[in-house]
């Protein structure tokens, strides 16, 4: 049976860049989400759509269904002194505010004696990515979930944590 959108999708997953793993929840809190909402990658949504609780699969997903493919242009000379007391290195990630208000992540290319280049190019971006994921429950959403698009294992509870996780970590930070 099709998982259909709207409904709350929970999964366990490993993602490798060939043969580098680089992001994983095996053995911890599982992933989330409302499906069909945009709230994960849309070449791995696609790629489960067809899979049943308990069944465990890979998914290749090509780069442009996964974080785009690389921009060359997507870099930017910054004058050194908008990093005043942070230690800079190449290769950091660093996160700022975009000119909308959002998160922006950047990640530090080269560092001169006036200025540094920044690359806003996701580290993922122009990469095909394999996926293991095992689908561990599909259920339907609840008014307020379908309404908010927000999982209720997402949302924080009274402690502060969002209750995804067990044990005694919170699993979501």
């Amino acid at each position: 049976m099709a998982i259909e959108a709207n409904q709350i999708v929970s999964i366990e997953y490993e993602v490798r860049d060939g043969e580098k793993l680089v992001d994983g929840n095996v053995g911890g809190a599982p992933l989330v989400f409302m499906f069909g909402k945009g709230q994960i990658i849309p070449g791995l949504e696609n790629g489960i759509k067809e899979m049943a609780i308990g069944e465990k699969g890979d998914v290749l997903v090509k780069a442009a269904d996964a974080y785009g493919e690389y921009n060359a242009e997507a870099k930017q000379e910054v004058p050194k002194e908008q990093f005043a007391g942070i230690d800079l290195e190449v290769g950091m990630t660093l996160y700022g505010q975009g000119e909308d208000g959002g998160t922006v992540q950047v990640v530090v290319n080269e560092i001169g004696a006036e200025s540094v280049i920044i690359d806003f190019n996701h580290p993922l971006a122009g990469k095909d990515l394999m996926f293991t994921v095992t689908i561990n429950n599909v259920r339907e959403a609840t008014a307020e979930e379908a309404m908010t698009g927000i999982p209720a294992e997402n949302k924080p509870s009274d402690d502060g944590c969002c209750g995804s996780g067990g044990g005694s970590g919170c699993g979501c930070h």
